[in-house]
């Protein structure tokens, strides 16, 4: 019906669709609202989508009728409007198509939302209960260790009371972080280590090797102490005669290379990370699955080089930045 109108007789045509649209809109929420059945709802809409176009085709031609864009009274000539009806009520479906898609759209990105909010609020549980599971297990033991020492070594106590108590401070410091540096998570395993150093009677050589370029970056709270923890339990507390435990970290290729090693006696042949018991391990990869996209992370467990076990994590030296599209989207 456009064909052969002025410029001006287009505008008019397509300012009322604009004008229409939030009404349509409306409509449509209302219906949606009143009518959860699909059968009632298919039947308001085709009302509906007989209504719109109708009252657009009465508007349209009158309005063009007094301006002067057709010669034509709409009133004293009926016949054809019903061409002109047909292709408003073409135009009509189009626009509730795209307003129905666009809602369908926002509605998605709000439960994708729901979701991130759900897996955030799940990892938060698990890290929680990871340092319910470490800081008493790991005071326990260091309680211990000054119990045994505190009447015959009292120098040897003292220092392990400062490590735990330099230790407990880190920990409440972070407790409501989900991410800090590298180079504060080191400082925690530093005391960490010195406590087991001491529960082992220095049977446990320790080795850090982090880079000073990498110390800034940021990773999630907790995320080495696990494997550290791993490493003392199953390559140096079963052997009598201790053992060495490796951490190092280093700009590799753009990235920071994390590798946490023992030269215990190494994993059963038939081990896989799928099916490993403990909370930790699992934890650490459900972490950097949920706070890092889809290929910037690598998270591996496997033999070591020189024999024991060896846990290699590859991150970016800055986590990419979360687009804000699907918060703009549906606000």
């Amino acid at each position: 019906m456009l064909n052969g109108k002025t410029p001006f007789g287009v505008m008019i045509n397509w300012w009322l669709w604009g004008a229409f649209a939030p009404l349509i809109n409306k409509v449509d929420d209302r219906l949606l609202t009143a009518f959860k059945r699909p059968a009632p709802l298919l039947a308001a809409h085709a009302g509906v989508a007989l209504l719109f176009p109708a009252l657009y085709v009465a508007v349209a031609s009158t309005l063009e009728y007094r301006l002067g864009v057709n010669s034509w009274d709409p009133w004293s000539r009926v016949g054809p409007l019903f061409d002109w009806f047909v292709w408003a009520f073409i135009v009509y479906c189009v626009i509730l198509g795209t307003l129905t898609g666009l809602k369908y759209y926002r509605r998605h990105l709000a439960d994708e939302l729901k979701l991130a909010s759900l897996e955030r609020r799940v990892l938060e549980t698990r890290l929680n209960a990871l340092r319910m599971q470490l800081d008493p297990q790991l005071l326990l033991d260091a309680l211990s260790g000054i119990s045994a020492c505190v009447e015959h070594e009292p120098r040897r106590a003292r220092k392990m009371i400062e490590h735990l108590g330099d230790l407990l401070r880190l920990s409440l410091a972070t407790r409501n972080r989900q991410e800090v540096t590298l180079g504060e998570e080191i400082a925690y395993l530093e005391h960490y280590f010195a406590l087991q150093q001491m529960h082992f009677n220095d049977r446990l050589d320790v080795t850090l090797s982090v880079m000073p370029d990498v110390k800034h970056v940021a990773i999630p709270t907790l995320l080495l102490q696990p494997l550290v923890e791993n490493a003392i339990r199953h390559g140096i507390a079963r052997r009598t005669t201790g053992g060495c435990i490796t951490v190092s970290a280093r700009r590799v290729d753009g990235r920071v290379a994390i590798r946490v090693s023992d030269d215990g006696p190494g994993l059963p042949p038939d081990w896989q990370m799928s099916s490993a018991p403990g909370l930790g391990m699992r934890v650490t990869r459900e972490r950097l699955l949920a706070m890092y996209p889809a290929g910037e992370w690598d998270f591996a467990v496997g033999r070591g080089a020189d024999g024991g076990a060896e846990a290699t994590i590859s991150l970016p030296l800055e986590k990419s930045k979360q687009n804000n599209h699907h918060a703009d989207a549906i606000a």
